[in-house]
């Protein structure tokens, strides 16, 4: 019998030093902690998020969200494990009240080119429309005219796919999810295997 499928909570990797106390988009009012990413930081594929969403019940438990859960049944699906995914956000704390949407993305994005910068990814995989206007800077692109294809920005190649909370309020959407995933599974193992 198959290995069956179990949502974990992922290690977070400790946000650096010298970004903890930082204050320059806003957020830290908002009272939500800041989530660096999570998974394997020196994993070949990394999947940008909108934001690291809800980590705690009221209660202080924490849960794997439905955000997380979906992605992590998708990547194992298509034969992906936590040790070659990193996720990490285009904000790094969760807004949990109204927020300048335009130049809080702009500001909070150098720590996510630093990142980038940092680890050399083989593939970036952007989930949902404000990942993917807020990486490829162009707020008139869309998961549904972008997803299938293959970007380069910074020589880095992009690749994208809805939002895993769209796939769980539209199930019809399940099938593209899984074909976006499986298409990056595949070119994954074909860096593997020394193609291009």
């Amino acid at each position: 019998m198959g290995e069956k499928f179990c949502p974990s909570l992922w290690p977070e990797e400790p946000v650096p030093i010298d970004e903890r106390d930082c204050k320059d988009c806003g957020l830290y009012a908002h009272g939500s902690p800041m989530v660096w990413g999570e998974g394997n930081p020196q994993a070949p594929l990394m999947i940008v998020l909108d934001n690291p969403g809800l980590r705690k019940k009221k209660s202080g438990e924490t849960f794997v969200c439905g955000t997380r859960q979906t992605l992590q049944q998708t990547a194992f699906e298509v034969g992906l494990t936590m040790d070659h995914l990193y996720v990490t956000y285009i904000l790094k704390r969760r807004p949990v009240k109204a927020y300048g949407k335009e130049k809080t993305r702009t500001i909070c994005s150098k720590h996510l080119h630093a990142q980038i910068e940092e680890k050399q990814p083989s593939l970036i995989f952007c989930l949902g429309n404000v990942a993917v206007q807020a990486f490829l800077d162009d707020e008139t692109l869309d998961v549904k005219s972008t997803r299938g294809k293959t970007y380069t920005v910074n020589d880095q190649k992009v690749r994208t796919a809805y939002h895993p909370l769209a796939i769980r309020r539209r199930p019809n959407l399940h099938k593209l999810f899984l074909e976006d995933w499986q298409q990056v599974a595949d070119l994954y193992k074909l860096q593997q295997a020394g193609g291009r």
